[in-house]
């Protein structure tokens, strides 16, 4: 163990060494700070009460009314999408992205299923695309039920609420690459408007780079007795799940299990809460969802991107999927007596400062690769954007971690190069990967080395 620890300690000094005459950029961004802090639970607690207000947001309710039904719902969240962009100046490209939906066990007649996106462009790499969603529907006990009342507070006008205010917040600057907002339908009925909205971004080459997904973040107070307001879970899959078999057959000698680009932004998402979001621990689960169940970043995660879940730690099932009601002197309905508004904000603010860490940060490196076997060092080649789509960059940082280790635990800033050796780290103790990192100390997510963590853009699933 001695001799262990003294081998280690000499690795990291030879590789630190090698790179400090390399100044590092700043080691944090003094406007994610700020925009920790934005998120207002009052303007959260406002959203949430609207969206109640509606009586039922179910995917089959009324379309027609003004004041009731999943068309009146999202009519609002469009006005308020386009509200936003007037007070920035026309900053957000609003619209609706829809498709009709028939024959489906949930949706057995044809229903035009419409989702509300804002779009706000990036200044020089405008079709690399970090996304944050809610869900607009709602439900009670019989998923088919869609004219009993169904406040859906929790579920989801929380995470529509969050999407709503990191609008508000994040149009007031200006990113390298493009944040969408996004209000997605049909997630009750069998997640289609995030497979509507995946299908379009493929249709329209869109770089996604990370998609969050906000489906409840109100809650604190789980069915189990448990009150804590301090720790959010992030839901990542593993490996693609369009995958295919050769380079299924790289990783099984190479690695990157535990390494899809969705589970390395978990990590990201965990060290931004570390790093600008006070008294929030994230907890990551190495999981698609929930055992068993499901959530809008499927359909990302179907087409190979970046995708994962954010939500409450928890969860109260009385409040979810319930008819309005008490028995045995228990309350059922997800109403809003429910939700933690400051709560919603803090988790909000999680978002918030990871869209704009992202998007402000040179894209993810690309054709990352790695070698040094039988060698007692390890090198590793990236290759480098245009000027033009990366004017920000400043240079890269090699990541290391032993294999049973959660998070990246060593890294060194090697400058603006596209190859590094890492001399005296031995390649078979230890994962890699490597991050793009902006003039102003913004970083991209860590890239594993190799298909199995790649960011670099999605196929079609078979």
């Amino acid at each position: 163990m001695h001799r262990y620890l003294l081998a280690t300690a000499a690795s990291l000094c030879c590789a630190s060494a090698m790179a400090a005459t390399t100044a590092p950029p700043p080691a944090s961004v003094p406007q994610l700070h700020d925009i920790a802090t934005a998120p207002s639970a009052a303007r959260i607690e406002a959203d949430i009460r609207t969206l109640v207000g509606f009586g039922t947001r179910h995917t089959l309710s009324e379309t027609e009314s003004d004041t009731r039904g999943i068309g009146a719902a999202r009519r609002w969240i469009k006005a308020e999408f386009e509200r936003i962009s007037r007070d920035c100046g026309g900053c957000l490209e609003v619209m609706v992205v829809s498709d009709t939906v028939s024959g489906e066990e949930r949706i057995p007649d044809p229903v035009e299923v419409v989702s509300v996106i804002a779009i706000q462009r990036g200044s020089s790499d405008p079709d690399r695309y970090v996304v944050m969603s809610g869900d607009i529907d709602s439900r009670v006990s019989d998923v088919m039920d869609y004219t009993s009342d169904s406040p859906g507070a929790n579920d989801n006008a929380s995470g529509i609420a969050g999407t709503l205010e990191a609008a508000r917040v994040l149009s007031k600057y200006e990113f390298n690459g493009s944040i969408v907002y996004a209000a997605l339908a049909g997630e009750e009925q069998g997640l289609f408007g995030g497979r509507i909205l995946a299908d379009y971004a493929k249709a329209h080459d869109w770089r996604i780079e990370a998609l969050l997904n906000n489906d409840m973040i109100g809650n604190i107070e789980g069915v189990n007795g448990v009150i804590d307001n301090t720790t959010a879970r992030v839901f990542s899959e593993g490996t693609r799940v369009n995958e295919t078999a050769e380079e299924a057959r790289k990783r099984r000698f190479t690695g990157g299990e535990v390494d899809s680009p969705s589970r390395n932004l978990a990590r990201y998402i965990d060290r931004m809460a570390d790093q600008y979001v006070p008294n929030l621990d994230v907890m990551m689960v190495y999981r698609l969802d929930r055992f068993g169940r499901g959530g809008h970043h499927r359909p990302f995660n179907d087409i190979g991107a970046p995708a994962v879940r954010v939500m409450e730690t928890n969860e109260n099932y009385n409040r979810q999927h319930q008819d309005l009601r008490t028995e045995d002197g228990i309350v059922y309905g997800d109403t809003i007596d429910g939700v933690d508004f400051d709560y919603a904000a803090k988790l909000t603010a999680l978002n918030a400062v990871s869209l704009a860490g992202m998007a402000w940060a040179p894209p993810p490196p690309a054709g990352v690769e790695i070698e040094g076997a039988v060698s007692p060092d390890t090198t590793l080649r990236w290759t480098r954007p245009p000027a033009t789509q990366a004017p920000a960059l400043a240079g890269y940082r090699i990541h290391w971690r032993l294999t049973t280790e959660p998070q990246w635990s060593r890294s060194v800033y090697v400058g603006n190069v596209d190859e590094y050796t890492l001399e005296n780290v031995v390649i078979d103790n230890y994962f890699f990967g490597v991050s793009a990192v902006g003039k102003n100390g913004a970083e991209s997510p860590v890239v594993f080395p190799g298909a199995a963590g790649s960011f670099g853009g999605y196929t079609a699933t078979p």
